[in-house]
């Protein structure tokens, strides 16, 4: 897992480009996440590192984590998150140091994670898209209602994960490959392109994007392919060979 950071979305606003074209942006303010922990194969058997950010009442916190904090020099935080380290990443991180917004470059692609915005009790139409019912020819009563949920004595209930009323939103949710338009060092703030998951003054975390990463790498070890002569070169050999 790549390192990220943790921020707070602050709302959607709007960019324009040298060519006066407008970009919407989702603006994410990342406040230096403060370096709690280093976790080591030898100690903890996976190597992460662990953040925090913001600022907690002394009286709020609790003493084991009050401890925690202070054996690494740092404040107490509203809340913590854990990056997962590969083998040879993260090599000059140490407990008490800082990730702030210029790990981030211009133009880069990342990853965003957030939660969904809750949107209560909802119906099949609202949270699975259901067409509905017919709107006229004798439907009075039925034209929101999800229809049959089952068969008849055999089976004699309903199948798990069948698609029904509930609750929705409030999901842990990933918007991938969305690309960084500005960065603002000075303010702690990220412009993002696109929609973000999440309510305003939600906690989002900001990742590099994996699936770049891959795509690249996959580039970058791809054999050498033999190049196939064509089809009218291979012809016109043969009959060369037959005269």
């Amino acid at each position: 897992m790549t390192i990220g950071l943790v921020g707070r979305k602050c709302g959607m606003t709007r960019v324009f480009t040298d060519a006066g074209v407008t970009v919407p942006v989702t603006v994410v303010e990342a406040s230096p996440n403060r370096i709690s922990q280093i976790k080591s194969i030898a100690t903890d058997g996976y190597r992460a590192v662990q953040v925090t950010l913001g600022t907690r009442r002394p009286s709020r916190v609790p003493k084991s984590l009050a401890g925690h904090f202070a054996k690494a020099n740092v404040a107490a935080g509203y809340t913590s998150q854990e990056f997962r380290l590969n083998k040879d990443e993260g090599e000059a991180l140490a407990a008490g140091g800082e990730l702030k917004v210029d790990m981030f470059t211009v133009g880069q692609v990342v990853d965003v994670t957030g939660t969904t915005v809750g949107k209560g009790f909802a119906g099949t139409m609202k949270r699975h898209n259901f067409a509905g019912g017919m709107k006229t020819h004798g439907n009075s009563v039925s034209h929101r209602a999800p229809g049959s949920i089952g068969q008849r004595q055999t089976p004699g209930r309903v199948f798990k994960g069948k698609r029904m009323s509930g609750h929705m939103g409030v999901k842990n949710r990933t918007i991938e490959n969305l690309r960084i338009v500005e960065i603002d060092v000075a303010r702690n703030l990220l412009l993002i392109s696109g929609a973000v998951p999440g309510a305003e003054g939600g906690r989002v975390i900001v990742r590099p994007s994996l699936k770049t990463a891959s795509q690249a790498r996959r580039k970058r070890l791809a054999p050498n392919k033999v190049p196939v002569p064509a089809k009218g070169a291979s012809k016109g050999a043969s009959k060369s060979d037959k005269k």
